[in-house]
């Protein structure tokens, strides 16, 4: 059985990967988590007593700790989540994205290459780094215009999009330079349980049935390609076990749409659920000042992961949302 370094494993997509992992078997887990404000070990509470899970609390700047960690443990491979994400906190403080996602990644990738090479050559070849990242690197797409791909161009407009891109070109170069066994993916919008409750479904979920506003930016029409996190992280799986080394993966939902058609469903969702509030929910919409720098449209072209590794998403929009206010009424 392989064991795989998480980072991250207690945030969003982390534990639900980590939780897939295990319930499927594809491997032991250490969860290496700073445990911000976005974590929560709970997600993972069912793992409690499983000998083939360990969490250990650090932080990936720490490269010493980590270092230890990979002697202590010997991962097979490093699955690499942990990173500030939310453009409205990068706005304001953009440093912390900086330290986390540009020199966090580095110190981790330091790390990697000082176990990686000290490894026997049978290690070395099964060893895999792979970093996860968003496709708000590749800047913003007019209504009209293809797809992002693999070849797009980076054109960051956050310091949250800046700092991924600066992290998945420090990946790039461990690959480049030292042979490091590097993979990258980038997503488009997850959503599903256990997101933290800044994001746009979850805040819209929670503030419905708190009968509070629902703030949506703007005019509402920006638009998100929506992926469920199980099949993003089916995906990454698929990455991690039969991805090209050196390779870049894009991973959509195939699930473009605009902010304010996915309000208004989940309003719909929770007009019709039992266990939710009778109220007016279209009457919350509340529309408010645009965000700094918005990105009017992402969009994933996931042809390559499609044609090389045989993945699709599974998960239509209609049903995966349905799923999300589901688990968030019934874990009130």
């Amino acid at each position: 059985m392989r064991t795989l370094f998480v980072t991250g494993g207690c945030g969003f997509i982390g534990s639900n990967f980590i939780l897939q992992v295990r319930h499927q078997n594809w491997g032991r887990v250490i969860n290496f988590d700073k445990l911000t404000y976005a974590s929560n070990p709970k997600n993972l509470a069912s793992l409690q007593g499983d000998s083939n899970y360990r969490f250990v609390k650090g932080d990936i700047g720490d490269r010493l700790l980590l270092e230890q960690l990979f002697e202590t443990y010997q991962p097979d491979a490093v699955i690499h989540f942990a990173a500030e994400s939310h453009v409205d906190r990068s706005i304001d403080s953009p440093e912390i994205f900086i330290q986390t996602n540009v020199l966090g990644t580095f110190q981790l990738l330091e790390a990697s290459l000082n176990y990686w090479q000290k490894s026997k050559l049978t290690k070395q070849q099964n060893f895999r780094f792979l970093h996860v990242s968003t496709d708000e690197v590749y800047g913003s797409l007019a209504p009209d215009a293809e797809p992002f791909t693999e070849r797009s161009p980076y054109k960051p407009n956050s310091p949250y999009s800046a700092s991924k891109a600066g992290a998945d070109h420090l990946v790039r170069s461990y690959h480049s330079t030292y042979g490091l066994p590097t993979l990258c993916t980038n997503c488009s919008n997850n959503y599903g349980p256990y997101q933290f409750p800044e994001k746009l479904i979850p805040l819209m979920i929670l503030n419905g049935i708190a009968g509070k506003p629902l703030p949506v930016y703007g005019d509402g029409l920006n638009i998100r390609d929506w992926l469920y996190v199980e099949d993003h992280c089916e995906a990454l799986n698929r990455v991690l076990q039969q991805g090209r080394v050196g390779e870049t993966y894009n991973i959509g939902g195939m699930n473009e749409l605009a902010n304010l058609d996915v309000v208004k469903m989940i309003c719909a969702l929770l007009s019709a659920h039992p266990l939710a509030p009778k109220r007016d929910y279209l009457g919350l919409i509340t529309f408010v000042g645009d965000r700094l720098g918005h990105d009017r449209r992402y969009a994933i072209d996931c042809s390559k992961i499609s044609e090389e590794l045989g993945w699709r998403p599974r998960e239509k929009f209609a049903s995966g949302l349905k799923k999300t206010v589901d688990w968030y009424l019934r874990s009130l």
